[in-house]
Order: C-alpha cells, then sequence, then structure tokens
C-alpha cells in the first residue's frame, strides 16, 4: 500500500528534529515564490549539455507550478530516485553519452558523484529493464536560478558506455550524493530535488519527453516507481506534467 505524502506550502527543506517525528516529504509541493528569476532566460540550454540532443526545459521559479521532487542519496535521505520519460521515435535512433539533472539543492555535492539509471518498460509499480547504470564522477555548474532559497544546478554525468537505443520510450535518472558524513554535516540535514518545467523553455527537441512519465523509486518514502501524477501524491497535473533534464550524445 502506498504511503501518503502531505505536501505543505513553502517548505524547502527539512531538519533532523522534525525528521524525527515523521518521514520529510518525497517532493517540494510549493505555490512559487511569485518573484522575477534572478537571471533573464539564456536562450540555449544549460553549457553543460553538450552536444545537447533533448532538453527537456528551464524551471519557471515565477510559476505557481513550479516544484521539485525528490532525487537524493545523503545521510538523510538514502536512494530516492526520480525517472523522466525521453522517446525514439520510429525510423530514427540516438547514441546517449550523457545525461543532465537540474537539481535544487541545499545539500553539498559531496563526495561529486551521482548515479545514473537507464530503463525501458516503466509502469507504475514495474521499474521495467535497467539498460545502464553506475556511479561516476559528476560535473556541476549552476544555473543561476534560485527557488524558495534553494540555489539549482545542473548535475551532468558521463555514462561508462556509450548506449544506442531504438525508437520507444525509456526513463533516465540522475541522482546526486552527499554521503561524507565525517566532514559534511549538510549531509545528515540538506536535500536535493529535480526541478519541474512547466513552460518548456530553452528546450531542444523537448517533445520528446512525454507528459506525466516521471516516476519516483524510493525505498526510503516507500514508493516503488510511483507515477509523480498518481493522486497519493498530492500534485497538480501542471507541477508533474515534464522535468527538467538533457540527453547529451548523437541522433541517427
Amino acid at each position: 500500500m502506498k504511503t501518503t505524502l502531505f505536501a505543505a506550502t513553502l517548505v524547502v527543506a527539512l531538519t533532523l528534529s522534525a525528521a524525527a517525528a515523521q518521514k520529510p516529504q518525497a517532493s517540494q509541493h510549493l505555490a512559487g515564490n511569485n518573484e522575477k528569476p534572478t537571471t533573464a532566460p539564456s536562450g540555449v540550454p544549460p553549457t553543460l549539455c553538450d552536444p545537447c540532443i533533448f532538453y527537456g526545459g528551464d524551471l519557471n521559479t515565477s510559476d505557481e507550478n513550479a516544484t521539485g521532487f525528490s532525487d537524493e542519496n545523503t545521510l538523510l535521505i538514502p536512494g530516492s530516485s526520480t525517472y523522466g520519460s525521453f522517446n525514439v521515435f520510429s525510423g530514427s535512433s540516438v547514441t546517449v553519452t550523457g545525461i543532465l539533472f537540474n537539481v535544487q539543492a541545499d545539500a553539498n555535492f559531496d563526495p561529486l558523484t551521482a548515479s545514473y539509471d537507464v530503463r525501458s518498460g516503466v509502469t507504475e509499480g514495474n521499474g521495467g529493464t535497467s539498460l545502464a547504470s553506475g556511479n561516476v564522477a559528476a560535473t556541476v555548474a549552476a544555473t543561476g536560478r534560485n527557488f524558495l532559497g534553494l540555489n539549482e544546478y545542473s548535475v551532468a554525468v558521463t555514462l561508462t558506455t556509450p548506449l544506442l537505443l531504438g525508437p520507444g520510450e525509456y526513463w533516465f535518472n540522475v541522482t546526486p550524493t552527499c554521503t561524507n558524513g565525517a566532514q559534511d554535516g549538510s549531509c545528515s540535514v540538506g536535500r536535493f530535488f529535480a526541478s519541474n518545467t512547466t513552460q518548456r523553455t530553452n528546450n531542444v527537441f523537448g517533445g520528446a519527453q512525454a507528459n506525466y512519465q516521471m516516476y519516483l523509486n524510493s525505498s526510503y518514502f516507500g514508493f516503488t516507481y510511483a507515477n509523480w501524477c498518481d493522486s497519493s501524491l498530492g500534485l497538480r497535473p501542471t507541477q508533474c506534467d515534464a522535468l527538467s533534464y538533457g540527453l547529451m550524445g548523437s541522433a541517427q
């Protein structure tokens, strides 16, 4: 039976004392800050998405539907990952060499690593088949956006081996890490959230991402590949429509 998560407006991070009473929320279910973005749209995808064959679009911090999804492997919350979809259309193929996630953070990236996972056949409650996965060095760059006190960063990884994908739908994840508890106190209190995109601003072939096909897999919260649009997660359709992430590689 699915765990019910109660979303609280304007809560961006939880302390250990709060977590002692109940598990923290799996998402920032927020109403937006009604402020202008700290930087103007760049007109291009993130610099780290290069060569960029797909980018879902930027987080709009002024949108009341701006949201972050639990995507974290920390001492506070281990192993909670969000997946975004990508379609390779009939008659074409792509070779994926890297994945980029835009992540809101109040924990340090420590160590500077991240896990990645690429899957096919994901459905509600079923993770399908993992096609490629690993834990590798990550490259992090600030996007210049701040959402309710959390700075956003692009987190990019290079796949251990390039992955050739034929026509079909696939799901991608990158989960950043903060597990250096001996020297970094943020790993015990901070959180990471994958950003959504509502207007798909600056997207690159953004239509390749299917609507309402984001999934949460989290042993910590008790969810096994739950669609973020499931009513038990409490999000509005616009909030769980599309993920702000990108793919690097080449298209054939």
